[in-house]
């Protein structure tokens, strides 16, 4: 921390707490606040700055994010064991906080190196993907992958990135009909036509529920030289399978080496927002930045797609005010509701976050985890909202529903037309994503500086005094279009991104 930073971080005048920039023992005086410590606070955790009674509400970000449950005295730790979540009532209110954002002009907007497909669709890396439709077929994807990454078969084709199997825990034991099947056949159907991929195969055992045939007539996918499908059962067992499936991909290899990069405008960049292992500076440092990052990519024609619908509950209401109609802002609502039947249903409770990692970093209820996530959209307008896994088809701030496990949500998000993950962690995420590049943005200096193998950037330094939340936006915006252009990040020089494809199961296995 800076010499000129100060002890605390206040986010509104009209806040009943202040956040601790480091660890502050009993007795200190909080400069600014007029009041004393009471009792050790951890670095991230909440300071009371006046009285608050028993039953009285706890305000951060000038939002309700507690309870208080017994009374609290000025300079008291404020936290799990002083106060509490409580179901509140939202005034859902659509349209009433919209803005016009300026929008680049196109002769001006920034631009990167991509891959343009023949449909005009645009990669950011160039990959050959294998699919299951089963997890049945898993353990044979996984032999294919191998056959081609461990054997040195790709170096003669050297703008191939990889040849990736994803392969899953569901396909059979399912329905054939509703959300669950849904969302693992628009996940599939997703990766199957992403831009990230320059060749496929589908992998089936055969009997499964989710046949391939019906994947290919719902979605209306044609084979052709660079998107193929088989099963184990027709092909005669495992190893028939594998070594007819090496001849196949083995085909596509010259015609994907062959894809060049070229310069597209930044418009054509779809970027997944995601937080995990969040700590209390999450919504102080990179959420707000990252947020600012997509205010920039917004103004130069690109989408950003928020996710993870239970770490934005309570916040939710913020977010419809900033629908651009009535229709965008129900749908998001319309997920609330829909997930608070879900985990009453379960015997859950939409309460069960913030995890114990997180409230360790200082987030006490879901209401100020939420706040803090939802600072990653930035400030223009909702332009959509969407299913899990559901197609993004506008521009502009987008959300799209799925739970808050990292890797699951972002599945959904990759499979909605991500090319691109932003990932902020102040515990330490080590996530990789393929066959979208993943950055990493740090919360905290610590965990930069004990952790810089695997994060990308330290959004630490805004708390530290260092930079300003543009600041720092405009240096994750820079790196998006780096990274975009082929630089690669912490997690993929680190390899990760085979073992993070998991899409969201719904509904009973049977």
């Amino acid at each position: 921390m800076s010499e000129t930073a100060k002890l605390s971080i206040r986010l509104n005048d009209n806040d009943n707490v202040v956040v601790a920039r480091a660890e502050i023992m009993p007795g200190t005086s909080i400069p600014g606040e007029n009041v004393q410590t009471s009792a050790p606070i951890p670095r991230g955790h909440k300071i009371a700055t006046r009285a608050i009674a028993k039953g009285e509400t706890v305000t951060k970000y000038d939002q309700i994010i507690g309870y208080a449950m017994e009374d609290i005295a000025p300079g008291d730790h404020v936290h799990t064991h002083n106060c509490e979540f409580r179901m509140v009532d939202r005034d859902y209110q659509f349209a009433t906080d919209l803005r016009d954002t300026p929008m680049v002009p196109e002769d001006e907007r920034r631009t990167f190196e991509g891959f343009v497909r023949k449909n005009g669709s645009v990669g950011t890396r160039n990959y050959i993907g294998i699919l299951t439709s089963v997890n049945c077929s898993a353990t044979v994807a996984k032999y294919i992958a191998d056959s081609f990454n461990s054997t040195g078969k790709l170096a003669d084709y050297p703008n191939i990135d990889g040849v990736s199997a994803f392969v899953h825990a569901t396909g059979c034991g399912m329905a054939d009909s509703g959300d669950g099947y849904a969302n693992l056949q628009r996940t599939l159907w997703g990766y199957a036509r992403h831009p990230n991929f320059a060749g496929v195969l589908i992998v089936g055992l055969g009997c499964e529920v989710n046949q391939i045939p019906f994947l290919l007539d719902a979605y209306g996918l044609e084979i052709n030289d660079t998107f193929q499908t088989m099963t184990i059962q027709e092909s005669g067992g495992t190893r028939k399978t594998v070594d007819e499936a090496i001849e196949r991909i083995s085909a596509m290899l010259e015609p994907a080496n062959a894809a060049t990069r070229s310069t597209v405008p930044a418009s054509e960049l779809t970027v997944a927002l995601q937080c995990g292992g969040s700590d209390a500076y999450s919504g102080i440092t990179a959420n707000p930045a990252l947020g600012n990052a997509v205010d920039r990519l917004v103004a130069n024609g690109g989408t950003g797609i928020l996710a993870e619908t239970p770490e934005i509950y309570g916040a939710e209401h913020l977010l419809t005010r900033r629908a651009i109609n009535a229709e965008v802002g129900q749908k998001l609502v319309d997920r609330i509701k829909w997930w608070e039947d879900y985990t009453a249903r379960n015997h859950g409770s939409m309460d069960n976050n913030p995890s114990p990692g997180n409230k360790a970093g200082g987030l006490t209820t879901i209401l100020e985890k939420s706040l803090g996530a939802a600072a990653k959209g930035g400030t223009t307008n909702l332009t959509g909202v969407y299913k899990y896994a559901e197609p993004v088809d506008t521009k502009g701030f987008v959300f799209m529903d799925s739970p808050g496990f990292d890797p699951a949500s972002i599945t959904g998000e990759v499979a909605s037309g991500a090319n691109l993950v932003c990932f902020t962690t102040g515990r330490g995420s080590v996530y990789g994503c393929k066959p979208a590049p993943s950055i990493k943005l740090a919360t905290n200096t610590p965990m930069y500086e004990s952790m810089s193998e695997d994060m990308d950037i330290n959004a630490g330094k805004i708390a530290d005094g260092d930079a300003t939340i543009q600041d720092v936006g405009e240096e994750i915006f820079d790196y998006m279009l780096e990274i975009a252009s082929g630089r690669q990040s912490k997690s993929e020089e680190l390899g990760f991104g085979d073992n993070e494809f998991i899409p969201w199961q719904v509904g009973a296995v049977m």
